[in-house]
């Protein structure tokens, strides 16, 4: 009989009991690579917050993951198949995405493009039905926009779109959503509810949560686990608590910076050194 292969080989199959991972994974756009070789594993039940600097590669592993950019080597799998091999519909079913830069057509409402996120479920067999409404006017209540259900998508500040799209993906009732830069045009207060919201989502109804983030602190206090990122890479992983630490953000940011205990959630609260000033000659 013969030996299993290690996990490190190209060939070994995917990990089991992961719904969704990568294994040997080169990305990119064209013939331009942002990642040359990195494997990934998100584990199952986590709010998993992706961090690191401006052109690390985040939103292309996120793209990667959800199949909207095919790897240039390696593979994704979903369930232990290879997410390419699935029918387009079949991964809708499974994996929600709230994109980067979202663009509504022309003069749809509200309730309508929430609607929308409803749409892998429907079928020549099943269309609109209760349960269907039920999950679009949960969804917009928990985003905060039902009061907006019947104005125009393009009549909304920024802010507001953004909650619409995230009601949509919401809607669509995956048991994995991805989310790319989630608190975009949000201001604080609106991005703490919106992250509140996504941390109720994952502890109470198991939801596999995906994100990418910028602000470093957000993502300490509200992920289950942590992906570190540089030049295509990934640098770290794992409990925030374990992986935040001064030594690991001045690598990953190039930022000298203080880490202690947050007083309010006991999570690694960053706090930036800045430039030093200078010392005021004596009187």
């Amino acid at each position: 009989m013969n030996a299993p292969l290690p996990p490190s080989h190209p060939d070994a199959p995917p990990q089991a009991g992961v719904r969704l991972q990568g294994r040997h994974l080169r990305l990119g756009y064209g013939a331009r690579t942002i990642c040359p070789e990195l494997d990934v594993r998100i584990p199952d039940g986590s709010f998993t917050v992706i961090v690191g600097p401006n052109g690390c590669g985040k939103s292309t592993l996120l793209r990667s993951l959800s199949r909207l950019l095919p790897p240039q080597a390696g593979h994704v799998y979903l369930d232990g198949r290879d997410i390419h091999g699935y029918p387009a519909r079949a991964v809708a079913q499974r994996i929600g995405l709230l994109p980067q830069s979202a663009s509504a057509p022309d003069g749809i409402g509200v309730a309508e493009l929430v609607a929308r996120g409803r749409y892998p479920h429907q079928g020549l067999l099943r269309q609109w039905s209760r349960a269907d409404e039920a999950a679009v006017q949960a969804a917009m209540a928990a985003t905060g926009v039902a009061e907006l259900a019947d104005r125009a998508v393009d009549e909304l500040s920024g802010g507001q779109r953004q909650r619409v799209w995230v009601a949509m993906a919401l809607a669509q009732e995956t048991p994995l959503l991805l989310l790319d830069e989630p608190t975009t045009f949000l201001d604080i207060a609106h991005q703490i509810e919106l992250l509140e919201l996504f941390r109720q989502l994952n502890r109470d109804t198991g939801r596999t949560l995906i994100a990418v983030l910028h602000d470093l602190n957000h993502a300490c206090r509200y992920a289950s686990h942590l992906i570190a990122m540089r030049e295509g890479r990934i640098v770290a992983e794992g409990a925030p608590a374990e992986v935040i630490t001064a030594e690991l953000v001045e690598r990953v940011f190039g930022l000298p910076c203080l880490v202690i205990d947050d007083p309010v959630s006991h999570t690694p609260l960053v706090i930036p050194r800045g430039r030093a000033q200078p010392v005021a000659a004596p009187a």
